[in-house]
Order: structure tokens, then C-alpha cells, then sequence
């Protein structure tokens, strides 16, 4: 398809501070600034900085009140935080977090692994979250977790995906995004329920894509969705990332090679390609091993950090 027929922009929303460290042993918090704040002169407009979960569920995340606390906010950047319920909600927004992310699950199974909570409840959740951050004027973004298969379920039906979809609409949420949790996704499974949510009436730019590269098919489906319109992307610094509560949820389709893709299309990131990569390499070291990111090595953008 000719590139004209792609959007001339796009957003990537970078979730490796949250997303990506959340499967890894947890790394000083320090370090996460220092991270956030790399990331932050990239180019990138929206930043996942962590979660408000328990420590003892997920470890990783634990301080991310201090992060949020210390990071250099840069004018035009939005520091996002996913919250589990209503008190993670208290104190994201006391912590000062720009936006907030709830879940859910469209699998009742991978819902109660992840969440401790069944799919009505965590919908109950979500619009006592959405009337607390609209008091604070934060907006709220629902992700959609399982959107195109789950683990314990397998295959997910996109007419589920847009009911509970519709659901959270009339709970207050007003922006989503679909997650490819498990990296299940093919191109056609993304045209399906893209095809469900435009004859629901659904407006593309309400519509984010998460997608997982655990099959190899992260970048295939990022293609087809830009093909119908879609231009806000998550990733994740390195490829960095996975579900704790999902076998085999490998990594996020790494940031540096969506953006390199999306520029590739004509539809314009505004971030720089060969710092994002210096950040991944960085984080390489910091993490202590390989990350998957395939850009970051290749042909004329990988660069040696300086000595």
C-alpha cells in the first residue's frame, strides 16, 4: 500500500520504566529516574513511569511515588502510571502522575491470575478510579488486556473485546488501548477487531495498540493497523518487557524499531532514532544482559556508547 495511505504522524507511548522492568529484578530506583529522564530527551511525548501496585506482587515497581518524585519533567512529555484500584488511583494523583492507566482483561481467567478480580469487579474499579481522576482533572486510559488471545483461554472473539470495551465507555473511560498481552496477534486477528470496533461505530484515534513480540509478529500487525488508521503505538526501550502473570509473555515490540518503522512509513515520530538507541544500549548495561531490540544493532544506527 502506498505510503500515502498511512497517517502523516503517529504517537509512540514508551512503557519500558513500567512494562518492561516489571518482569525484571528490581533495579534501584535511582536507576529508573536516570532511565525516565534519558527517555525524556528523546523526542518521545508520552513516558510509562511505573506502577502504584503492592511491592510484594510486583517488586520492580516499588517507589513509584520517588520516581515520580524525582524525575526532570520535560514541557510536551506526559509521565503516565498504571493503577490496580481506587488507592492506587489516590496516590498516583497525589504523586502527581499526568495520566492514568487502569486494566482489565478480557479473559475472566488471565483477569483473576492478574488482578485478583473478576471482570465485573475490576469494571466496578475502573469508574470509581475514572471519578476520582476526573476530580483532579487526570485523564484515564483503559488497557484491554488479552484483546487478541489469552494463554489460559486461547483464542479471544472481538465482539467480547468491544462489549467490555463499550462497558468501560459508559464507566468514563475515553481513550483505550487493545493489548496484545501474550503476543497471540496476527495481522489478521488485528484487522478483525479493528473491522469490529469501526462497526461499532468506534473512532480510530480513540484506539491505541500494545503489542508483544513473542511470536515474531509485533511489527507485521503494527503495519496493518497503521493501514486502517491507527497511529498511537506502545513499546518498550530494548524490546524490554512481559506479563508476570502470563507464560511465555516475552518482551514489547522495542521502541527503537517502531520508531524506526513508523518514520519509514512517512508517519512522523518526533523522536530522535540514534538517541533513543543510545538509551537502549544503556539499559543493556544496567539490566546485565543482551536486550532482543533489532535496530539498535543494525547497519548504520547502532552506535558504542561512549567510553
Amino acid at each position: 500500500m502506498p505510503i500515502d495511505h498511512y497517517p502523516s504522524s503517529s504517537e509512540v507511548r514508551e512503557v519500558g520504566p513500567r512494562d518492561g522492568l516489571q518482569n525484571e529484578a528490581p533495579i534501584a530506583v535511582e536507576a529508573r529516574i536516570d532511565l525516565v529522564d534519558a527517555l525524556s530527551e528523546t523526542g518521545l511525548r508520552a513516558i510509562e513511569v511505573g506502577s502504584f501496585v503492592r511491592p510484594d506482587a510486583i517488586p520492580a515497581m516499588a517507589g513509584t511515588d520517588r520516581v515520580l518524585a524525582s524525575i526532570t519533567r520535560r514541557e510536551g512529555v506526559r509521565y503516565r502510571v498504571l493503577v490496580p484500584n481506587l488507592r492506587g488511583a489516590e496516590l498516583a494523583v497525589d504523586a502527581g502522575a499526568d495520566e492514568l492507566e487502569v486494566v482489565v482483561s478480557v479473559s475472566g481467567t488471565h483477569n483473576a491470575r492478574n488482578l485478583k478480580m473478576s471482570v465485573d469487579d475490576s469494571v466496578e474499579q475502573i469508574r470509581r478510579v475514572v471519578e476520582r481522576a476526573a476530580s483532579a482533572d487526570v485523564p484515564v486510559e483503559a488497557i484491554l488486556a488479552t484483546s487478541f488471545g489469552c494463554p489460559y483461554e486461547g483464542a479471544v472473539d472481538p465482539v467480547r473485546v468491544v462489549a467490555l470495551a463499550q462497558r468501560l465507555r459508559q464507566a468514563g473511560v475515553t481513550t483505550f488501548s487493545f493489548a496484545d498481552t501474550t503476543g497471540m496477534a496476527t495481522p489478521l486477528t488485528i484487522v478483525a477487531l479493528l473491522d469490529e470496533l469501526t462497526a461499532a461505530g468506534w473512532p480510530t484515534d480513540d484506539v491505541a495498540l500494545h503489542l508483544h513480540n513473542t511470536r515474531g509478529t509485533g511489527l507485521a500487525n503494527l503495519v496493518v493497523a497503521a493501514q486502517r488508521g491507527v497511529r498511537r503505538f506502545d513499546a518498550s526501550v530494548g524490546g524490554l518487557g512481559g506479563c508476570p502473570f502470563a507464560p511465555g509473555a516475552t518482551g514489547n515490540v522495542p521502541t527503537e524499531d517502531v520508531v524506526h518503522l513508523l518514520d519509514s512509513l512517512g508517519m512522523t515520530t518526533g523522536v530522535d532514532l540514534e538517541a533513543l538507541i543510545l538509551v537502549a544500549l544503556e539499559l543493556e548495561t544496567v539490566i546485565g544482559r543482551q536486550l532482543p531490540g533489532q535496530v539498535m544493532r543494525a547497519g548504520p544506527w547502532y552506535r558504542l556508547p561512549s567510553a
